[in-house]
């Protein structure tokens, strides 16, 4: 059974960092695609970043130059480092596994994800 566990949200200014990690299992790295998803109040989850097996990643525009997708093996970690931030990232963010085993990452849409952590809570104040 798939477990995801996310830590390392909090609350910083506008223009602070923080680095969100999902503790997977290490196997998952190898195998699927895995993304971070953010979702203000009222809003949809939307896809922020992917990495993929082969470690190839993609960004929302919004968030490109500011956040970066990475995977420990030896940890067997998921991190997302969120630089220069602004109170429109405010939100749960969540790692999530994609649907099936793959060599690329299917799409940055909630709907191609199968496997969610339970989510951590970003609040940037301006």
């Amino acid at each position: 059974q798939v477990q995801l566990v996310e830590s390392g949200g909090g609350s910083v200014q506008a223009g602070g960092s923080l680095r969100l990690s999902c503790a997977a299992s290490g196997y998952l790295f190898s195998l699927y695609c895995m993304g971070w998803f953010h979702q203000a109040p009222g809003k949809d989850r939307g896809g922020v970043a992917t990495i993929d097996p082969s470690g190839d990643t993609t960004y929302a525009d919004a968030v490109k130059g500011r956040f970066t997708i990475s995977k420990d093996y030896a940890r067997n970690t998921l991190y997302l480092q969120m630089n220069s931030l602004k109170p429109e990232d405010s939100g749960m963010y969540y790692c999530a596994l994609a649907r099936g085993a793959g060599a690329w990452c299917p799409s940055r849409r909630a709907d191609d994800y199968g496997s969610w952590g339970q989510g951590t809570q970003v609040t940037v104040s301006a």
